[in-house]
């Protein structure tokens, strides 16, 4: 599954969503983790109203599973959820390495369900029923 985070200095989870410089993209199984890449985004990221600047965030993400954040906005989140992406809120700055750690131990161990569904994203079966 793929995994972003939002980050201002590319090591640590410590941006809010509508605000981040940079979402860096990481694929993620019970075996390991590889970067995948990351997405800078530049002009006024700064809290105004302006729900644009989501736009080309969400497109960025929309085929991963769980998005880490420092904050993220109500509007944002729903957005993000809307997409079928569990939004995962740090309450002080994480290393993305020492998430993607535990993440992966949790993989490995009895996940809870948001986790198991996040597994299926991109996996869903198509039944097609027409002769």
């Amino acid at each position: 599954m793929k995994v972003a985070f939002a980050t201002q200095d590319l090591k640590r989870v410590d941006a809010h969503f509508g605000w981040a410089k940079h979402i860096s993209i990481y694929e993620l199984d019970e075996n390991g983790h590889s970067f995948v890449q990351t997405v800078s985004f530049d002009g006024d990221l700064q809290e105004d109203g302006n729900e644009d600047k989501l736009a080309p965030k969400i497109e960025a993400i929309k085929d991963c599973a769980i998005l880490y954040v420092a904050a993220i906005g109500g509007s944002g989140a729903a957005r993000v959820v809307a997409n079928a992406i569990h939004p995962i809120k740090v309450p002080q700055p994480e290393d993305i390495e020492e998430l993607l750690k535990k993440l992966q131990a949790m993989l490995n161990g009895n996940p809870p369900p948001f986790i198991r569904k996040a597994l299926g994203k991109g996996k869903e079966r198509v039944f097609d029923f027409e002769d």
